[in-house]
């Protein structure tokens, strides 16, 4: 390949041989089109009239007034779909009929980026399989049966963990076979070259919106930026805009699950070490003798044990500082938005909002800060459900 893919130490291709072509052709067909004007309209057309970009930043007034300070709100939540994942789907769907690929697959944790993969299958005609742990199969069945209704193949892997990391897994087995007339449409900004590039291309009308926006509605950049972390695409998508601009303060919230101590988290960057894991040289969730551990997580779209070499990256530079917050400050921060603002954050998106409840008082109020709303909770009312039993 023309590059390696490298953030600093960290990205990388490390895959079989097989596959290194079907990448190479990947890059080939990234780097001709991207910029193209016909695949560039055609991609803004799809964004704005079929995903329902641009996404408005909205202030949210009575969250604002709990927590003390300036909260603005960029509501991915609303696009095609119900989270960012269609901004990625859409891309590399298109980049996939350029290149005359009649078939998709995927991997999926949340259900999300399978339902955004099956979508754009259906939007395109594409024949698509749609990989998902046994686990997330049983926790996020309301996206699998739309999965369904698209069209799509849902295969549930029994292997492993039974969650994202082993969807990946035999993803990437499955299209070792099948690289000739098949695009796997990669969900987050991870895996081997050139995806994490790919993605985050893909993932930047959230950031570019969002700046844009804060200079419109307040004259001025925030102070903070502050997203979910999982594998890490909606975060890359928001921080890109605003990593040039060293007075915005960046920070990603990991799962912190059932606490550190106990082993029982998805806190990646936070306690994790270097390693290779899908492809790609980052920080993982293993053991001395490099054996992955497992992940656990209220939120399955967070529950995997590595992250996007970026932002494994900008963790080492300084430019982001990555924190994680417990189960139970998720499922607050859940009922806090939906009973402050009338909006139900998907569980991914309110460890972002949990961090920001925990710095309630703790900055003065005329701060601004900006908190990318991944997705929207409909897919995650049976979990809140199981842990918060409302009252009958």
């Amino acid at each position: 390949m023309k590059h390696n893919g490298r953030f600093g130490q960290f990205g990388g291709f490390y895959v079989p041989e097989v596959l290194i072509p079907a990448l190479e052709e990947i890059e080939q067909a990234f780097d001709r089109f991207h910029n193209d004007p016909q695949f560039v309209a055609d991609l803004n057309n799809l964004y704005a009239n079929y995903a329902g970009r641009p996404t408005p930043l909205y202030y949210a007034k009575r969250y604002s007034e709990y927590v003390g300070f300036q909260v603005y709100i960029k509501r991915e939540d609303l696009l095609h779909g119900g989270a960012h994942k269609i901004n990625n789907t859409l891309g590399q769907g298109l980049l996939a009929q350029y290149m005359g690929k009649k078939k998709l697959i995927a991997e999926t944790g949340a259900g999300q980026h399978g339902l955004a993969t099956a979508t754009v299958g259906a939007l395109f005609g594409m024949e698509t399989k749609i990989f998902m742990g046994a686990i997330d199969v049983e926790r996020q069945n309301l996206n699998v049966h739309k999965m369904k209704l698209l069209g799509a193949e849902v295969i549930p892997v029994r292997g492993g963990t039974c969650t994202l990391k082993d969807a990946i897994n035999d993803a990437l087995r499955y299209w070792t076979s099948h690289v000739d007339d098949t695009f796997y449409l990669f969900g987050t900004a991870g895996g081997p070259h050139p995806y994490p590039t790919i993605v985050k291309h893909f993932q930047t009308p959230i950031g570019i919106e969002a700046r844009q926006q804060c200079l419109n509605q307040l004259g001025k950049l925030p102070d903070v930026v502050v997203a979910c972390v999982g594998g890490g695409s909606n975060a890359i998508g928001i921080f890109n805009s605003f990593i040039p601009d060293n007075t915005v303060q960046l920070i990603g919230v990991e799962g912190g699950g059932r606490g550190i101590s106990t082993g029982h988290h998805c806190a990646t960057l936070c306690v994790g070490t270097v390693g290779v894991l899908h492809g790609a040289r980052t920080y993982l969730l293993q053991d001395q003798n490099g054996q992955i551990h497992e992940t656990e997580c209220i939120s399955a779209g967070l529950d995997y044990p590595g992250v996007g070499p970026e932002h494994s990256h900008l963790k080492d530079i300084g430019r982001a500082r990555y924190v994680h917050v417990s189960d139970e400050q998720v499922l607050d921060a859940f009922f806090e938005l939906t009973r402050l603002e009338g909006i139900l954050p998907a569980l991914e998106s309110a460890h972002a909002l949990a961090w920001i409840s925990e710095q309630k008082g703790k900055y003065p109020r005329e701060t601004v800060v900006v908190v990318n709303l991944s997705g929207r909770g409909d897919k995650d009312i049976g979990i809140v459900e199981q842990h918060r039993p409302l009252n009958r």
